[in-house]
């Protein structure tokens, strides 16, 4: 079965191919990837502006004649937290599909918790015992803890780093103090309020401590982890004390000063100090003095989703609202 995946993410589309053999681990046809910025383009009535809209529709009419090319049996195009909670997300829909002929869905953060969580499962694998896994992504952030293949515990909660960047940092071009320190104020009272019983589990199980996504990613390679060039098999880890230093040196800089720096993309200059903010906070709050981090994360758990599926298992992503036509 050859499979596509189109992720809309907050920054950018991107497609992956991939054969699904049972047995196997997803094996990379082809991917493709364009920048659609549409964090950046939300208002602060929650709409999505048009420019963005414009380049959402080039990028999805891209990527469905790719996969065309490279005769996918099934396109599962689907967004997240930007367009999820955008207030013309119905609008956006609707004229994507009437205007290339592609559904694209959505899943709520629990949902996308629980399949990213399925992804870093079967990369770690079982002797990695119980897995606690925290995902920053554009809009929302996922946390998961769970012993088995799919978590016990998912949620999702609204501190994406694009979005706190929109709402919390009145100027990204020069931050001030105060500014870093009430957005700091905001991202602990969210969890100090949310993830008691994922600490409580933690503590009980000794779990595996994971982060997944390109913030994470980066960020451990602003403090010191290898490049991507090492391969995806090499170890990274971040560091809580690392990511002190790095809030300090990000929260100093404008985004075209961090593009700068070892590891930070241009496409997340702009959010990546705040970021930094929520990992942190979020390592103190779970008393996490390190993570690791996974390469694997939504995309590919939808991969392995799908082949769960054609393999006659329970399937994971039943509940995304609409796929392609």
């Amino acid at each position: 079965m050859r499979l596509g995946v189109l992720d809309i993410g907050s920054n950018a589309a991107h497609l992956r191919i991939a054969d699904l053999t049972p047995g196997y681990p997803p094996q990379p046809v082809a991917t493709l990837k364009r920048q659609i910025r549409l964090a950046e383009a939300i208002n602060r009535e929650g709409v999505v502006g048009r420019p963005a809209i414009d380049r959402l529709i080039e990028a999805v009419r891209e990527t469905a004649a790719v996969a065309a090319r490279h005769r996918v049996n099934e396109l599962v195009p689907y967004a997240t937290a930007a367009i999820r909670d955008a207030a013309n997300r119905d609008a956006i829909l609707a004229e994507v599909l009437a205007t290339t002929g592609v559904r694209v869905g959505y899943m709520d953060a629990e949902q996308e918790a629980r399949l990213t969580f399925l992804a870093v499962r079967h990369w770690f694998g079982w002797s990695a015992g119980p897995i606690l896994l925290a995902d920053i992504g554009g809009g929302s952030m996922e946390l998961a803890y769970g012993s088995g293949e799919t978590p016990d515990l998912a949620l999702g909660l609204p501190l994406g780093a694009g979005r706190l960047t929109r709402h919390r940092l009145p100027d990204p071009e020069r931050v001030k103090n105060k500014h870093v320190k009430r957005l700091r104020e905001h991202v602990e009272s969210v969890l100090a309020g949310s993830v008691g019983d994922l600490r409580a589990r933690h503590r009980a199980g000794q779990a595996t401590a994971v982060a997944t996504s390109r913030t994470f990613a980066q960020l451990a390679r602003l403090c010191g982890a290898p490049r991507a060039k090492a391969g995806p098999h090499v170890t990274r880890e971040l560091r809580r004390a690392d990511l002190r230093a790095a809030i300090e040196l990000l929260a100093c800089r404008t985004p075209m000063e961090r593009a700068r720096l070892p590891g930070v993309s241009a496409a997340r200059a702009r959010q990546i100090l705040a970021g930094a903010v929520v990992a942190e906070a979020t390592m103190a709050a779970l008393d996490l003095p390190v993570v690791r981090i996974c390469p694997w994360a939504l995309r590919e758990g939808i991969l392995l989703d799908r082949l769960h599926h054609s393999a006659g298992h329970a399937r994971h992503l039943s509940v995304v609202r609409s796929e392609s036509a």
